[in-house]
């Protein structure tokens, strides 16, 4: 097996895509078709946890199965199309190649569905896993050997630490950079175009944080 420079996590949702707009989409169908109301403004101000703590706030405990298998059926319909990568998320991957490195996105997002992001933006990482929160991350962390986790919330800090990962944080979600600097991010960047730099630095031994 070839060996690697770095192995890099990243994070999905407002890390490496803003994908408000389609959940915002997805959200306004879902509502449309259970005749439950559904604030999507309002959801994708909290994006970061898993669905089914978002749709507690709107349906009784007893239908979030069902109501989340329904979410995951509309969603490649909906949120795929209008979800544009953020800045610097193509050039974030390309320079973890570039370095002879590897990346590999961890998120909490239904992971067929992290899948159809990646691939409809053109952004290709070494591999996907979903279905991972905060500290339950460290497991996928550990799995591929990831040394740098990159993310935009303090549960991706927490999961970075447990995994024993460098912390790279960018307050481009719904966490501002002295949040996460207070939740133990090692570093902050404004966002990912401040990231090939950073790595540069970092795998030449001379970071010194944010």
């Amino acid at each position: 097996m070839a060996s690697h420079t770095v192995t890099v996590g990243f994070d999905l949702d407002m890390t490496l895509i803003d994908s408000r707009p389609g959940i915002k989409a997805a959200y306004e169908e879902l509502s449309a078709r259970t005749g439950t109301f559904v604030d999507a403004e309002l959801a994708i101000t909290r994006l970061g946890p898993p669905l089914e703590q978002e749709l507690a706030h709107w349906f009784p405990d007893e239908r979030i199965p069902e109501i989340s298998d329904l979410y995951r059926e509309l969603y490649p319909e909906y949120a795929i199309g209008p979800t544009p990568a953020l800045p610097g998320a193509l050039e974030a991957i390309e320079a973890v190649r570039r370095a002879g490195g590897r990346s590999v996105v961890v998120t909490a997002k239904h992971e067929p569905n992290a899948k159809l992001h990646l691939s409809h933006l053109g952004i290709a990482p070494d591999a996907v896993v979903g279905w991972l929160w905060a500290e339950a991350k460290a497991e996928a962390l550990r799995e591929y050997g990831a040394t740098v986790y990159v993310g935009d919330h303090t549960g991706d800090v927490r999961g970075a630490r447990i995994a024993d990962a460098l912390s790279v944080a960018v307050p481009t979600g719904p966490c501002d950079a002295d949040e996460l600097r207070q939740a133990g991010a090692d570093v902050v960047l404004g966002d990912l175009t401040a990231f090939p730099a950073w790595l540069e630095r970092h795998l030449d031994g001379r970071s010194t944080g944010s």
